[in-house]
């Protein structure tokens, strides 16, 4: 019997697997000191790349609207299940295609066009999402953003309290993009009560965390917690949201079909597959490492003369002012890539520049740490930032820091990655 063999990607289309190989090779060896990005395991990669991908599964487990579900149904229930064990959450959603969509989700649930709503203005670090003006939600909605204290840069909680009088926002987001320290949940749980407004925590960039026990959780607290699935949680590229009880059937009607039409599967599997993972005990040893590298990181460039916002970091993410060295952070971040350091310019709170070439960088720990980097890997790190920002525009600098990041990613291979 002659078996029929379907032919590879590279032979079907070499171009993109050429492209593909060299993304494997990038990731494999540069320093990836994106904060928002990491390294999905194999068993997640496997995972998002299965035959799941061709089913479609409009609904919810148990009540779809096209057959053929048997596997599906039980794929979504494992998701949905270790999510609400792992963080202790009532309920779990784990259909939204990412955080954004998820957080769009919370809007559909609970405001109508014309509501106000707070969070932490964009350029204090908060996220598009939670009201800024160039996103949808800052369109149609009544937005009303917090902000950071000009002296120390650390959310201030009394003009939180000041505005919600004020405003009577129907909802108010913790949560941010470039903001290094604790988040205070029960303190906005106070405000919220106040004022009756809903608190809805997005915790994309610390749900690993959060998971690990590394920073302290709003589940219990927020009325509704959002998050995206990859980041310091491991997991592919998606979206989940828990939920009191009380707000399970408004979150799901506005997931689907609010917002949405059929799941991706795929990634449905993928974020069991990770929730999993991150339900053993090493990964509380992971969510440890990251904080204590980010701390290490901080210090050691603090050393070497670079600025930091709030003056160091609490979780996985540092903030730099590239004022004092006299270079913008796009500068700086397009030299630190060229040297094998990938991370990404920003602003910083108050900054006089514009936001496509400001004064910042952002940068963080959670892949360098899955990597298995330690204290001894972050020194070399900050050293080689300070010597490339120094002489970016001397090619001998940039070519030699290179080669040293090389070396060293060659001692700590990537997960999920099957080249060095």
């Amino acid at each position: 019997m002659t078996t029929w063999k379907e032919p590879s990607l590279e032979t079907v289309d070499p171009e993109i697997a050429r492209l593909i190989h060299e993304e494997e090779l990038r990731e494999a060896r540069t320093i990836r000191l994106i904060a928002s990005e990491n390294y999905a395991s194999r068993a997640v990669l496997e995972a998002s790349g299965s035959c799941l991908t061709n089913k479609y599964s409009e609904g919810y487990p148990h009540k779809r609207y096209y057959e053929g579900q048997q596997s599906i149904d039980p794929i979504e229930e494992l998701a949905q299940n270790r999510l609400k064990a792992l963080f202790g959450s009532e309920h779990a959603n784990v259909q939204p295609y990412s955080g954004s969509p998820a957080n769009l989700a919370v809007y559909l649930a609970f405001c109508k066009p014309g509501d106000p709503i707070m969070g932490l203005g964009l350029p204090a670090g908060g996220h598009l999402t939670h009201g800024w003006g160039v996103s949808i939600t800052g369109m149609f909605f009544k937005s009303h953003a917090y902000g950071v204290r000009k002296d120390d840069h650390m959310i201030d909680m009394d003009q939180v309290r000041a505005l919600a009088k004020e405003h009577r926002p129907r909802v108010i987001w913790c949560g941010g993009t470039a903001y290094a320290r604790t988040w205070d949940f029960p303190a906005f749980r106070e405000i919220c009560n106040e004022v009756g407004a809903l608190m809805i925590a997005d915790i994309a960039h610390i749900a690993g965390l959060v998971a690990g026990g590394a920073h302290p959780s709003p589940v219990g607290l927020a009325d509704v917690v959002t998050s995206t699935t990859h980041k310091t949680l491991r997991g592919p590229r998606g979206g989940m949201i828990m939920a009191k009880k009380e707000h399970a059937a408004a979150i799901d009607k506005a997931v689907f079909p609010g917002l949405q039409g059929g799941p991706h599967n795929h990634t449905t599997a993928a974020i069991a597959v990770a929730a999993h993972e991150a339900g053993k005990p090493e990964f509380k040893q992971y969510a440890k490492a990251i904080v204590d590298n980010a701390k290490a990181l901080a210090a050691a460039m603090t050393e070497r003369g670079f600025k930091l916002i709030t003056g160091g970091t609490d979780n996985h993410l540092i903030l730099a002012d590239l004022t004092p060295q006299n270079v913008s952070g796009k500068i700086a971040a397009k030299a630190l890539d060229r040297a094998g350091l990938v991370l990404n310019y920003n602003s910083v709170p108050f900054d006089t520049r514009k936001p496509f070439d400001p004064s910042g960088i952002r940068l963080g720990t959670p892949s360098i740490t899955s990597r298995g980097m330690g204290r001894e890997e972050m020194v070399k790190i900050a050293d080689w930032m300070a010597r490339v920002i120094a002489k970016h525009d001397d090619p001998a600098t940039i070519d030699a820091v290179r080669g040293e990041v090389e070396e060293t990613c060659k001692k700590f291979p990537a997960p999920g990655i099957p080249v060095v």
